[in-house]
């Protein structure tokens, strides 16, 4: 099952994510899901961590390229606007031999109201 991450929890798990990994270059990864509309609308701005976004329609064709570039067990957490989507693409992920894979509960709605008010709510 997959953990659900409210996103006033982000800081301590990315630090935490960060000294496992051990090296700048192995940043945890925050997946946006969200389609390149919302993404205009709304964004986060990268802070210790590395920001991929691929809409969650694009996830089945891309999980080879995510498992090339970052590696199955490197910590991914998954973010749309509600946490829905983001829930769904963290269970394909963990279903297919991703390790530690974290679902942003509340989605970047949450994280506007928990962790960075600048973050447009729409």
């Amino acid at each position: 099952m997959v953990q659900q991450l409210m996103p006033a929890d982000f800081a301590a798990w990315r630090d935490d994510a960060q000294t496992e990994t051990g090296s700048p270059a192995g940043l945890p990864v925050l997946l946006d899901v969200r389609e390149p509309h919302e993404l205009q609308a709304a964004s986060v701005r990268p802070d210790g961590f590395e920001l991929v976004t691929i809409p969650m329609g694009q996830i089945p064709a891309r999980v080879r390229e995510l498992q090339d570039r970052f590696g199955a067990d490197h910590p991914v957490a998954c973010l749309c606007h509600h946490g829905m989507r983001s829930m769904q693409v963290a269970n394909f992920l963990a279903h297919h031999g991703f390790t530690q894979v974290v679902n942003l509960q509340g989605g970047i709605d949450a994280w506007s109201r928990q962790v960075d008010a600048s973050v447009p709510l729409y």
